[in-house]
């Protein structure tokens, strides 16, 4: 199974997972998230974070999900991302984590274009109903 590291601004990763417990309805093995605050420095945040990765491989590789390309997070994702063995995906949303999640027993290669896939299937644009729509 592809373990699943969420390096992101503050509590979003941990609240990310929390949703997906509650979306999947049972306990996820090999997800884990780091939080970065603005008090953290990204060298002493490296070796915690690369500590998680060996924790949560088991041998299928692992997945780094994170919040914002070229922010703090992204940036110590980018010095962990080992082609074919650990790999990074920016933007993450809870689409693109549950869709992680469901297709985390395939190859990283493919959970990398399936998760892909679902973060961007996920945001679109809601209509309303109809113009008569009641609001409140």
């Amino acid at each position: 199974m592809v373990g699943i590291l969420i390096i992101s601004h503050g509590n979003l990763g941990n609240s990310l997972i929390h949703c997906a417990h509650h979306i999947i309805g049972k306990k996820l093995d090999q997800l884990v998230g780091l939080g970065i605050t603005i008090h953290d420095d990204p060298d002493t945040i490296l070796p915690k974070a690369l500590e998680l990765l060996k924790e949560i491989d088991s041998g299928d590789g692992v997945l780094i999900l994170s919040d914002i390309c070229g922010a703090t997070p992204c940036n110590i994702a980018n010095e962990l991302v080992d082609p074919g063995k650990v790999e990074c995906l920016s933007g993450v949303n809870l689409s693109m984590l549950v869709r992680a999640l469901t297709y985390r027993n395939e190859s990283l290669g493919l959970l990398v274009e399936k998760a892909l896939s679902g973060g961007k299937e996920g945001v679109m644009h809601i209509y309303a109903r109809s113009s008569n729509a009641k609001r409140n």
